[in-house]
Parts: C-alpha cells; structure tokens; sequence
C-alpha cells in the first residue's frame, strides 16, 4: 500500500465519536468540554509529557478562575503544580490570560499578525509576545510554558504545542474543534512531536534529521502532496501510529 494509502486509511479510523475518549486519552479531550480558545490553549500549553499524568493536572484545574480576580487565583492554584512548572507559573499564566482576554482576544492577536503575510509563525509570535508584554513573570517552568518568538525555523523549537492549538482552532472535524475562521488550514504546521517525527522520517516523509520547526515544515509539505489544502487532516493518525510504535 502506498504512504497516500496507508494515511488515507489510517484518517479514516479516526473519524468516529471515540477516536478520543477514556480508553484513548488526548488533552483535546478537556478542552471540548469548554469550547473555549483561553481554555484550550492552556490545555495545549500543558500538553507535555505522559497523556495521563497531562489530562489528570488539566482535570483539576478550575477554568472558571480566569474570570475572578487576582488573589482569588493565586490563592485557588497555589498547590498547583505541573512538571516543570511550580504554582507561581500556574497562576501567572492564569492571570496574563484573563489580562489579555480584557484587551483584547488570542484570536484577534493571532490574526493581526496572521493576515500580513498568512504566516502561522507569525501569528503564534505575536501571540507570545502579546504574553511576554502582560507580565513580567520570569522562570524557567514559565518560559518553557510559553515559548519564545521564533525568528529562524532551522534550530528553533518546532512550537509543538502552539501549533497544535491552532489545529485545534482552525479545524474542524470529530477530533478538532474549528472555533476560529478566516484562517487557512493550508497554512497550519505540523505539531511535530517525538511520534510524528518518527514515522515522518521512517516512512520517507521527512529528511531532515534536526527535530526543530524547519523539519515540521518539511513534513507538512510532505503532507501537501496528499492533501494541499489540510495537511494536518493527517496529524491525528500519524501520532497516533507513532504512540503505537507502528512504523
């Protein structure tokens, strides 16, 4: 069978009401309950490391918190704590959110800067930047949290987690939620993780052996030959396979 094949197929399992649910874990899965972009981006955010451990922390926090005042969320999340982040980074994360949510949405952030070149990039940088300017929070759980802006794709973080937000936000099928529009599923990136960066490479999709953004963006073209105009129609099933250690 052709990769075309495989993947087609491999979708196609996908596209039924429980491809995620208790016995296949995934953070979407809390970030539906909200429907909400402020919620699932801090479901994305925190989407590292084991799925359990990552879906058990986003289970416990209270999202309602993004709606009250400052001392309430400090003190509602001051035993909050997730790997590298300690519950000073929680809260702050919490508290910047509800800021930037008073000013102005991700959303708005997000396409501003999206819609002058149609570049993801920089829309996910003027988000982090937006982020950077309403606090002046500093640590290492934090940045690692939020990311940096991201000027050069070869070397850089391939932004994993923001970019698969935004697959999240602009698509819309049984796993992704679509709650933003104007923005080109043709223009996502892939999520590129330990799994998809795997298969991507076993299965001839990918050359470069640098785990960073320009190797996302080799693998999403790859994925454009299949499908120019939703590349990461293919994301789900391929991390999957990859969690499966099928190659």
């Amino acid at each position: 069978m052709h990769t075309r094949e495989r993947l087609e197929a491999e979708v196609l399992k996908h596209k039924h009401s429980n491809a995620v649910d208790e016995n296949n874990l995934d953070p979407i899965m809390v970030a539906h309950r909200y429907k909400d972009p402020t919620i699932s981006l801090i479901c994305a955010l925190f989407s590292y490391g084991n799925v359990k451990q990552i879906v058990k922390f986003l289970n416990s926090l209270d999202f309602s918190l993004l709606n009250e005042n400052d001392e309430k969320i400090r003190e509602a999340l001051s035993k909050h704590y997730y790997r590298f982040q300690k519950s000073e980074d929680v809260i702050e994360l919490f508290i910047t959110l509800k800021r930037l949510n008073k000013e102005s949405s991700l959303e708005t952030v997000f396409k501003v800067a999206y819609n002058e070149k149609r570049s993801v990039i920089d829309g996910v940088n003027a988000c982090i930047s937006k982020l950077r300017e309403l606090s002046s929070h500093s640590s290492k759980g934090y940045s690692f949290l939020v990311g940096k802006v991201t000027e050069k794709t070869k070397g850089a973080g391939a932004l994993k987690r923001w970019m698969m937000f935004l697959r999240w936000m602009v698509r819309e099928d049984n796993i992704d939620m679509g709650l933003w529009h104007g923005i080109s599923k043709a223009d996502l990136i892939m999520p590129l993780d330990t799994h998809t960066y795997k298969i991507g490479l076993s299965w001839g999709l990918l050359k470069r052996k640098t785990y960073d953004l320009e190797a996302a963006i080799e693998l999403t073209n790859s994925l454009k030959k299949f499908d120019k105009e939703d590349p990461l129609k293919y994301d789900f099933a391929i991390y999957r396979l990859g969690q499966g250690k099928v190659v």
